[in-house]
């Protein structure tokens, strides 16, 4: 049985520093011994570009799930070919295989049907495990079923229920938390966003340029003032849509953003010209937290501050560790993912306490888009 799994993990000096996506691996992997499957193991690391480098080897990502399951792992010089074979045929029955990374033959990220046929002739079925690469349409991920018996991973099957019940068919009054930097990199993100949700936080800098375009001076805050006319357009399909946008009344500033830096609160329309909003106010703190109390789903992307460093985490804190009360007490679906949240959320220490967080980066962004995902929708057709 073919396995698809996400095992891109942080690695320092040759060993695993974050367990999590090997963790969530192993419903799956238990799952299909119990039914008496031998389990073969697929994954990329990092981006080798079709090269074999011996530092995106996953042989000691191997090691690192082989202490996570509790077992035996064989590890496979190669993902196809007689080393692959020999690999498998080594391990005894029941026992875990993980062959090597897929992103060392060009064919996995150029979807070639060649490469796809010489992993399928590997085994008798095949199951994705790995939303977090269902953005691509790679090799292992796409080709690969029209060749074999598909299926979803119990992550998988987690994943998109998760993803389905906060957007899909959600309980409403319905918030989306949309923090960041920029809005040029969630600009369809945003405009996605306006026609399923019922309040629009924005923080972060994003907030920022929302703020610049409705004619308010920001003073030195990182602002894309270039981007002033999609804010408005953003604005406008919101209230087109009976979507509320929500921004800052107030913010954290400081000449300087750095780590003791002297800061004070002040209204959004009161930013000195020599100083930078870095996180939000004590009233658009409390403003957020009652609007939390009045809604059923919430789905998070993004810092609504320079989480980073103190104080300026304050904002993303406080509106997290209530989102994660509410959703223990019962009265909130939370669903988070992408690009900095899981840290934020670590940093604030909520993200064991929301319904689900997703790993994704890449994925949990296209989805948050609308767009389809060529690994989801290969296993659907």
């Amino acid at each position: 049985m073919l396995v698809r799994v996400d095992l891109n993990v942080p690695m320092h000096d040759g060993l695993v520093t974050d367990t999590t996506r090997i963790e969530r691996t192993l419903p799956t992997i238990r799952d299909l011994q119990a039914k008496g499957a031998q389990v073969i193991v697929l994954s990329h690391f990092g981006r080798p570009r079709g090269q074999r480098k011996l530092e995106m080897s996953l042989q000691p990502v191997a090691v690192a799930l082989q202490t996570s399951l509790g077992q035996k792992v064989t590890f496979g010089a190669d993902c196809i070919g007689a080393d692959a074979v020999a690999a498998i045929a080594s391990a005894d029955n029941g026992e875990v295989v993980v062959l090597e990374n897929l992103r060392f033959h060009a064919g996995e990220e150029a979807n070639d049907g060649t490469f796809a046929q010489a992993i399928a002739d590997l085994a008798d079925a095949y199951v994705n495990d790995a939303f977090s690469c269902a953005h691509r349409a790679h090799a292992s991920t796409e080709a690969i079923t029209c060749l074999l018996p598909a299926a979803a991973g119990r992550l998988m099957q987690t994943e998109l229920e998760a993803l389905s019940g906060a957007l899909g068919n959600p309980e409403r009054p319905v918030a989306a938390v949309v923090g960041g930097a920029k809005i040029s990199t969630k600009m369809d993100v945003l405009g996605n966003l306006v026609s399923k949700v019922d309040q629009l936080i924005i923080g972060g800098g994003m907030a920022n340029t929302f703020l610049f375009a409705s004619g308010i001076d920001v003073g030195k805050s990182l602002s894309e003032t270039d981007m002033a006319d999609q804010a408005h357009d953003i604005m406008a399909n919101a209230a087109a849509e009976g979507c509320e946008i929500i921004l800052p009344v107030d913010a954290k500033v400081a000449q300087t953003f750095e780590a003791g830096a002297r800061s004070q609160a002040v209204s959004v329309d009161s930013v000195p010209t020599d100083s930078m909003i870095l996180d939000l106010g004590p009233v658009s703190i409390n403003d957020l937290v009652q609007r939390l109390g009045r809604c059923r789903t919430v789905v998070w992307n993004g810092p609504l501050g320079a989480f980073e460093i103190s104080p300026f985490d304050a904002g993303t804190n406080a509106v997290a560790c209530e989102t994660a009360r509410l959703t223990q007490e019962g009265f909130l679906l939370s669903v988070a993912g992408g690009g900095d949240t899981v840290a934020a959320l670590a940093n604030a220490g909520a993200v064991d306490h929301f319904s689900y967080v997703s790993t994704a980066g890449g994925a949990f962004l296209e989805w948050l888009e609308g767009k389809t995902l060529p690994g989801v929708a290969a296993l659907e057709s």
